[in-house]
């Protein structure tokens, strides 16, 4: 018979964990996360922005960064789009920043290629991936397919104890709860350890606040400010 692989009160406490290690402080841990937001906000210009901040060990949102080397994947990009943009933000290339315009999907071989790109870069802090629906086998948005694939995700940041943000769409439909806007099930939400939703102040206005909320951290509304072209991004909380 099957037992529980149980661990006592007591053992729980005086155990000595591994302190979590934050890849942007107090924003960005080892774990699954999802940066939503509507089409054409400014999420991939944001994502950039951290995956180059990180590269580079600079700091982003503010916040201080912990320097390794970042994988993203811009599935719906191409080599020359992303040097358009790496130009518009920096004159300075960095070997620490990888890019990739293909990948497998969840399930079907994505998981080795981020493994062996770990094997290959031993400090890797952090892959974004945009976007979710590039990466997906299933046509089903129910909750419980939803958790089942991000939660492959999930298992794989645990286990290589890096950060993998989701690039997302959020819903047409406004709410007064950021996170509700999160297109697809609560099973997104219910499965990563952080949620970050990008709502614009006012259509065109270039103002917008960066909801976030998660398990490893503290509530947090920061304000970003994005150039006429979405291109750079200012912020204060």
């Amino acid at each position: 018979m099957k037992k529980f692989n149980s661990k006592s009160c007591e053992e729980i406490m005086t155990t000595v964990y591994k302190p979590i290690e934050f890849v942007v402080d107090g924003l960005l841990a080892q774990g699954l996360y999802i940066l939503a937001g509507a089409p054409k906000v400014g999420k991939s210009w944001l994502a950039l922005d951290m995956c180059l901040s990180i590269a580079k060990g600079e700091k982003v949102l503010g916040q201080e960064t912990a320097q390794g080397t970042a994988l993203y994947l811009c599935l719906e990009d191409s080599y020359a789009r992303i040097q358009n943009r790496l130009y518009e933000i920096t004159d300075e290339p960095t070997e620490n920043l990888h890019f990739t315009v293909m990948s497998e999907s969840i399930g079907s071989g994505l998981e080795e290629q981020i493994e062996n790109f770990k094997k290959e870069h031993s400090d890797l802090k952090v892959v974004f991936i945009d976007t979710l629906q590039m990466i997906r086998e299933s046509t089903d948005n129910g909750y419980g397919s939803d958790y089942k694939e991000l939660s492959v995700l999930k298992n794989l940041a645990d286990k290589l104890e890096i950060a993998i943000v989701v690039v997302h769409h959020t819903r047409k439909c406004s709410d007064s709860e950021p996170f509700n806007m999160i297109s697809g099930s609560t099973g997104i939400s219910g499965c990563v350890d952080e949620s970050m939703v990008i709502v614009e102040t006012k259509r065109g206005s270039r103002n917008a606040k960066l909801y976030c909320v998660g398990r490893d951290i503290e509530n947090a509304e920061i304000s970003l400010q994005f150039d006429s072209d979405l291109k750079k991004v200012d912020s204060h909380r």
